[in-house]
């Protein structure tokens, strides 16, 4: 393959930006405009829900994203499409972002002492050839006890309410993640090590798309 590669992030996460960044890559930014409420909604119908679904319904819509924004686009734009999606499985629900303060608040204290699981869909286009391949990544997840006077004040923040699960590990709720077992990139919105394996699977070499 030819070394010069691009790479387009389909997310509107900064802090998948940033990872790709860290990790060496410069991805161009294309949002795609996929109503995750339906996507959801229409999977529960499908398959009901439980702790192994939300991997499912994370690499659904990761594939939607990327499939929704590599359709706007030509192989001269860039290689690859990259999509993801989180989603938080706690005592066997599935917690994306909660949206507003109230719904944060609850869910904090539900996590408060407890474990989860944090499961990112990742899948990556090739536009050129259009093929695409998708798969799941899990990290058990620690969270601290919390005090009613902590949920009050990290709500107060903002963070929680736009993240999935209601946490950051790598913003102002890193305070309240005790430990982690499985990839630290993943918790935070793409994990590196998988992405790398499945541009490998698509024939390019990771080392390709580091910024020249």
């Amino acid at each position: 393959m030819s070394s010069d590669v691009s790479l387009v992030l389909a997310s509107a996460s900064p802090a998948r930006l940033g990872l790709l960044q860290s990790a060496g890559v410069e991805p161009r930014v294309v949002v795609s405009d996929v109503d995750e409420s339906v996507l959801e909604s229409e999977y529960v119908a499908r398959h009901g829900f439980g702790q192994a679904d939300s991997a499912g319904l994370a690499a659904v819509l990761a594939q939607a994203k990327a499939l929704a924004v590599a359709d706007q686009l030509q192989s001269t734009d860039a290689t690859v499409v990259v999509g993801a999606d989180t989603i938080l499985e706690f005592g066997g629900k599935s917690m994306g972002k909660p949206g507003d303060a109230a719904t944060a608040s609850k869910r904090l204290r539900e996590m408060s002492g407890g474990q989860g699981v944090l499961h990112t869909g990742h899948c990556v286009v090739d536009l050129e050839t259009r093929e695409f391949v998708v798969k799941s990544e899990s990290t058990e997840v620690q969270f601290a006890d919390l005090s009613e006077q902590e949920i009050a004040a990290y709500v107060a923040t903002g963070e929680p309410i736009h993240v999935a699960g209601s946490f950051t590990i790598d913003g102002i709720g890193s305070a309240f993640v005790t430990g982690i077992e499985g990839n630290f990139t993943n918790v935070v919105g793409l994990s590196i090590p998988l992405l790398r394996q499945l541009v490998g699977e698509l024939g390019y070499n990771w080392t390709d798309f580091w910024n020249k």
